[in-house]
Parts: C-alpha cells; sequence; structure tokens
C-alpha cells in the first residue's frame, strides 16, 4: 500500500493515525527503542534494521588522558548520548565519579544528549537552540575564546565544532569515544524487505547522516536510489529525514527528502511522520 493512501487511512484512527503504515527504523540496535515505541504507540508496524552499528574505539588511551587531566579543561562538549555513555563509563574504569567534572561547563547538542548527562546528577550550561553543530558553535563562539575545550565524540564526526571554535581563539581537543561501522547482516535483511510487497516499508527514517551513508553503503547507490524512487505522486518508500543536515546528505547521494522534521529529535521525527499524515487526508 503506498504510505499516502495507507496514511489517508490511518489518519482515521484519531489518536493512533499511523495505523496501517509500516516505517523502517534505522537506528543503532541499543537507540532503536524509543522511535519505535513512539511509532508503535500511535499504531505503525515496525521494521527494525539498524543501519549503524556502534563499537568501542580502536583504543581509549586518547579519553583516558584527557580525563586524568580533566582539571585542565574549561568546557566539555558533549554530542550524543553514545559519548555521554562512553565518557562516565571510562571514568568509573578510573574510578572518579561526577566531581571530577567539577568546575567544568558543559555543552549538549540536544535535548537527548543533555537528559542523559543530567541523569548522571550534572548540569547542562549550554544546550543550543538548534540541535546541530553550526548552532552548538554559535552558543559557545562568545564564551569560549582563549578556553581550553574536551571534545567527546564519535571517531568518524563532521569536524564542524572543533574546526570554528578554533578559529574564534578556542583550544579544542577531540577525543574518540566510539566508532560507528556498517552493520553486515543489515545488507541481506534490507534487501528482502525492500523486494517483499507485504513487508516492503511505506517509509525509512534517517537519523543522521550516518544513517544515510549507510543505506547507499548496503544498497548501492544506484539500487539506493532505485529504492526511493516515486513511481507516482503517492507511491514508492518515502525518505523521512530528522533534520536539514541528514536531509543535505540525503541529497548529495541524489536521494529524494520527503518528509523532514522541524524540530531535529526523535519526537520531531514523529510529529512530521504525524504531519504528513494529516496533510494527505
Amino acid at each position: 500500500m503506498p504510505l499516502v493512501n495507507a496514511l489517508r487511512k490511518s489518519h482515521k484512527n484519531g489518536d493512533r493515525p499511523l495505523e496501517g503504515c509500516r516505517i523502517l527504523v534505522s537506528r543503532a540496535k541499543k537507540q532503536a527503542g524509543a522511535l519505535s515505541h513512539a511509532l508503535r504507540q500511535l499504531g505503525c508496524q515496525v521494521i527494525e534494521i539498524p543501519f549503524i552499528e556502534i563499537r568501542r574505539p580502536r583504543s581509549y588511551r586518547p579519553l583516558d588522558e584527557a580525563l586524568r587531566h580533566l582539571a585542565s579543561y574549561d568546557w566539555l562538549i558533549l554530542t550524543s548520548v553514545n559519548g555521554v555513555e562512553a565518557l562516565f563509563e571510562r571514568l568509573r574504569i578510573a574510578r572518579l565519579d561526577t566531581s571530577a567534572l567539577a568546575g567544568r561547563r558543559i555543552a549538549a547538542i540536544g535535548p537527548a544528549t543533555r537528559k542523559a548527562i543530567e541523569e548522571r546528577g550534572l548540569r547542562v550550561s549550554v544546550m543550543p537552540k538548534e540541535y546541530v553543530a553550526e548552532s552548538v558553535v554559535r552558543a559557545l563562539r562568545t564564551r569560549t575564546k582563549g578556553k581550553r575545550l574536551l571534545l567527546v565524540r564519535a571517531r568518524v564526526a563532521r569536524d564542524v565544532i572543533p574546526r570554528e571554535l578554533r578559529k574564534s581563539g578556542a583550544q579544542v581537543d577531540v577525543v574518540e569515544a566510539y566508532e560507528t561501522v556498517v552493520p553486515e547482516s543489515s545488507r541481506r535483511k534490507l534487501r528482502a524487505v525492500l523486494a517483499a510487497d507485504r513487508r516492503r516499508p511505506h517509509a525509512i527514517t534517517f537519523t543522521s547522516s550516518s544513517t544515510v551513508k549507510n543505506f547507499v553503503t548496503l544498497l548501492g547507490r544506484r539500487d539506493a536510489r532505485a529504492a526511493l524512487r516515486k513511481p507516482h505522486l503517492s507511491g514508492g518508500v518515502h525518505s523521512a529525514s530528522i533534520g536539514p543536515v541528514t536531509s543535505a546528505t540525503l541529497r548529495e547521494f541524489g536521494l529524494p527528502v520527503d518528509i523532514e522534521a522541524s524540530k531535529y529529535t526523535i519526537p520531531g521525527l514523529v510529529r512530521a511522520l504525524v504531519k504528513h499524515a494529516g496533510a494527505n487526508r
């Protein structure tokens, strides 16, 4: 059933506006729960096929070294829940507690990261209005000149934050807390789901640029484009993007952006899907 037709049918169900829809959740396995749960609550059939696998970095030495010298930093910047979890796990292994972070101001990229930090008893000093790297830079640029910053992130990530804050006079140390890889087991599952009429999703969620890049890696560029091609206005598999950075990556690969969240969070992505349902009644 094409997405638009499924959403037209489902919107009549009131509090279950996604009844009858199949949506593929591409988040890492341990992170898929919140999005999958929200979609199921709205009546959606969820297909979980991770496009990302979270792994330990090749070495924790740089992170551990930074944690031993926390007192030398003015700011700690965290850009994901994965980074928060890795940071506190390494603190635990080093037999340090949250008091080791006393005196450090903390910046979080968005509400999920902030929540993970606050659950550990710490206060977040800065969270930008928009949950992207460029907004982090705008929020910190005037506050960090001449300061020393520790940025904890994935092994491969956009360099916007360290590059731009260094230009503004900050000293930024970047350490890897984890790395993301393509889960090879997802290749066969993804192809099988896309090939089956009765299992094919009406939409695929993309929650980061990495999910887009790995989608293309799993299928190949030509098949990725074919998977999201619309044979007619209401047909085909739709892309649902969490925000403009992810959308830009979709376009870089020649892929369409059919749905985009106006607030760059998981709840924002869910609202975008529901709004799409209402707009296509």
